[in-house]
């Protein structure tokens, strides 16, 4: 656990008191005009009366300030899910498919760009990039990590810890490099938007797409952070769960592709113009 990330966690919390503060002093007023014009109804028709005026600036004011609530709630979810430990230590990332007998990790490339996002995911990204300075960490994307000229595309969980407004550039690092790669230590990339992906807000389901089965998608796969083109099976609303159905491209065992279940949050649009 850093210091930083505590940091930044204590001032998020101070933020939302004082949100939750100020709408405990908006419903209030809301509450008192609500009685008054139930009460004397026929106020409003008098001339120079202001009360449905002042009622729609409260509204506005409150559903502002619930937004922001929410806002800064999944900011310090997502920051205490990065100072709690992701899993077991040691864990490798799983390359699927086969060439002969050696495995081989599958990439895929794409020429996506942020413009292509579904609109909740574009909102959810250019929030964690409208953040300042040490509120940016731990907020989790997908982010291509390998450079646009190459033949290849791997797309990796990764955390945000920069964004450089000027250049447009996020700073991410890789916490948990897979074991055939060239060094054993957490790596960090400098990536324009076009190569990072927001996730669905792991709290609000409704917040996510609902990917119809046959959908091509991308999705973390079990028990790894590195992610994978899959096949929609079947989708959490249809089942009434939080977790999709799905089949991985090259993950055959005894000649079929066997159904993995994958939580809604961790499966996102696969980009359009991919190559793998």
């Amino acid at each position: 656990m850093s210091s930083p990330d505590v940091v930044s966690l204590l001032e998020n919390s101070k933020e939302l008191d004082r949100v939750r503060k100020e709408q405990e002093e908006i419903l209030s007023e809301i509450n008192k005009l609500h009685k008054k014009l139930q009460t004397t109804p026929e106020v409003v028709e008098k001339p120079g009366d202001t009360s449905l005026a002042r009622l729609k600036v409260l509204y506005t004011q409150a559903k502002d300030l619930s937004e922001s609530e929410a806002s800064i709630s999944n900011l310090m979810l997502s920051q205490i899910d990065g100072i709690l430990p992701t899993g077991p230590q040691g864990q490798t990332r799983r390359r699927i498919g086969k060439e002969g007998n050696e495995p081989k990790r599958k990439r895929v490339k794409t020429e996506s760009d942020i413009s292509r996002l579904t609109a909740t995911m574009r909102h959810h990204l250019e929030a964690c990039a409208s953040l300042k300075g040490e509120q940016l960490i731990s907020c989790q994307v997908a982010a291509r990590v390998t450079p646009r000229n190459a033949d290849k595309d791997e797309w990796f969980v990764v955390k945000v810890i920069h964004f450089d407004k000027e250049s447009k550039e996020f700073e991410v690092l890789d916490e948990e490099p897979g074991d055939d790669e060239e060094s054993s230590g957490q790596r960090q990339y400098k990536l324009p938007m076009g190569n990072i992906i927001a996730f669905p807000k792991s709290n609000d389901p409704s917040s996510a797409p609902d990917f119809p089965p046959g959908k091509h998608v991308l999705a973390v796969y079990p028990g790894t952070t590195a992610l994978y083109k899959a096949t929609v099976v079947q989708g959490p609303r249809r089942r009434k769960t939080e977790d999709y159905v799905l089949e991985f491209d090259d993950d055959e065992e005894d000649g079929s592709l066997p159904q993995r279940t994958v939580p809604f949050h961790k499966v996102v649009l696969l980009p359009e113009g991919h190559r793998q």
